[in-house]
């Protein structure tokens, strides 16, 4: 008889296996799809702010003065925008020079460009602003010496 149960119970088990299967795959699958496409944006960003400073910093040391250093960090900050599609309205860039005091940059100085920008995470609807709220921000520094024939305004 316990061989008669066995049969009737597993008749009746039969295909629900299958469809657990594809539940709990669903359940866990959705979230870990979402986290590579979010942590693959941020990656993207942070690469594009990290080679923003890198080549705002080459840019603005390697010119003459300061009107030149100026017309082409803005067509590095065009390009960067560009390639990497980071929000124009959220990237901040910011110059000095490593001991502070007199006018940056200044030849033979040591010029530091932080670049700084917030990445929206992916299918965050814009319902009560939440696209405002839910962003990552990143930031890179880039560090270059002043050309010694640099010319202060």
């Amino acid at each position: 008889m316990r061989r008669g149960n066995l049969s009737t119970d597993a008749r009746q088990e039969e295909g629900s296996a299958a469809l657990e299967f594809i539940l709990v795959g669903l359940i866990l699958l959705v979230p870990i799809v979402y986290l590579i496409v979010a942590l693959g944006a941020i990656q993207g960003q942070a690469l594009g702010v990290e080679s923003g400073a890198r080549q705002l910093a080459r840019t603005i040391a390697t010119s003459d003065d300061a009107a030149t250093s100026d017309a082409r960090a803005e067509r590095v900050i065009a390009a960067i925008v560009e390639e990497y599609g980071i929000d124009r309205g959220s990237l901040t860039v910011d110059v000095s020079c490593a001991g502070g005091g007199s006018p940056c940059p200044e030849a033979g100085a040591t010029l530091l460009v932080t670049v700084s920008a917030s990445v929206p995470l992916p299918l965050v609807p814009a319902v009560l602003g939440m696209q405002n709220f839910v962003r990552v921000p990143v930031q890179a520094t880039g560090a270059q010496k002043v050309s010694r024939y640099w010319v202060s305004p």
